[in-house]
């Protein structure tokens, strides 16, 4: 039986660990230190010395001992880790988001994916990890300074240049249109939009989405959220919009003292998920009738 390729940047993070490898140590403490491998080289801490050389060569889940009798964990880090700790240009799009919207995209493996607002690579990291190396990601960055951060974590992350993945410096509506007006015809079977304005990018979103794709809005307000999922529902190519954010908490475990944590990870944003309507199909009208008041004293009710 042949052994199946290794997906991009998986070859470096997997077998004994070698030179050029992140490794995460952990001290009893939980404290978390990431160092890239290199033969000679030691980590300082105030608990001791780590040898480079001690870890080049071992598999990761070993414990190394510091001079001084500290021991560390050494474990690869996981996307997770690396996000958190990757350099910012922007706000990242934090894991508990990210996944869900990996999930809620339903994406898989070749899937064409269109991305606006890269930030800082967080969540392109996840989408290209979910696509793989047959799927492809195109992502839109308006500003340079945010591009070049993101293409920096990307590239860190797997390893180098990824082969499914576009990075575009410029507004995502005038640079799809320009492409588009040069024969360069776009389909794309998922769009995740994380933007300060995305309402405003839904008409050419409807253009490049195919029939049934899934749309994905992040926004952090309730005002931009209002005003996204009213944008859908005008633009009428759209199924009705749902909305939802996700509440992370952990737990403390320790003997019979087992609750929650004092803290948690609460509001980061909203996701608006829709999916594209056939061309020329026209939804049946909703059941539900809104609160009083919802749309303002102008609004009138529609009679079907």
């Amino acid at each position: 039986m042949t052994t199946p390729p290794a997906p991009h940047g998986a070859e470096h993070r997997r077998g004994l660990l070698r030179e050029g490898d992140r490794v995460q140590l952990t001290d009893p403490k939980k404290r978390m230190h990431t160092i890239t491998l290199g033969a000679g080289k030691q980590f300082h801490t105030s608990k001791g010395i780590v040898e480079h050389d001690d870890l080049i060569g071992r598999p990761e889940g070993v414990v190394v001992t510091t001079g001084k009798g500290v021991p560390y964990l050494a474990l690869r880090p996981l996307l997770e880790d690396f996000v958190l700790s990757m350099p910012r240009g922007a706000t990242i799009v934090y894991p508990k988001d990210a996944a869900l919207i990996v999930g809620l995209a339903d994406l898989y493996p070749g899937a064409r994916v269109l991305e606006a607002g890269v930030g800082s690579g967080a969540l392109t990291c996840s989408l290209l990890r979910a696509v793989g190396d047959q799927g492809y990601v195109s992502s839109y960055e308006r500003r340079q300074d945010f591009a070049d951060v993101s293409a920096v974590n990307v590239e860190t992350f797997f390893g180098g240049p990824h082969p499914a993945w576009n990075l575009t410096v410029g507004d995502l509506t005038p640079s799809l249109r320009a492409a588009n007006a040069e024969g360069n015809d776009a389909e794309f079977d998922r769009v995740v939009l994380d933007m300060l304005a995305p309402w405003d990018c839904v008409p050419v979103v409807s253009e490049v989405l195919a029939p049934g794709g899934v749309l994905i809005v992040y926004v952090a307000t309730t005002t931009q959220l209002s005003r996204t999922v009213e944008t859908l529902r005008t633009d009428g190519r759209w199924t009705e919009p749902r909305a939802l954010e996700t509440l992370l908490r952990t737990w403390h475990l320790e003997g019979l003292a087992v609750r929650p944590d004092h803290r948690m990870n609460g509001h980061t944003g909203f996701l608006v998920t829709s999916r594209r309507l056939a061309e020329g199909t026209v939804l049946p009208p909703r059941r539900t009738r809104p609160a009083k008041g919802a749309y303002g004293e102008d609004y009138e009710l529609p009679t079907a």
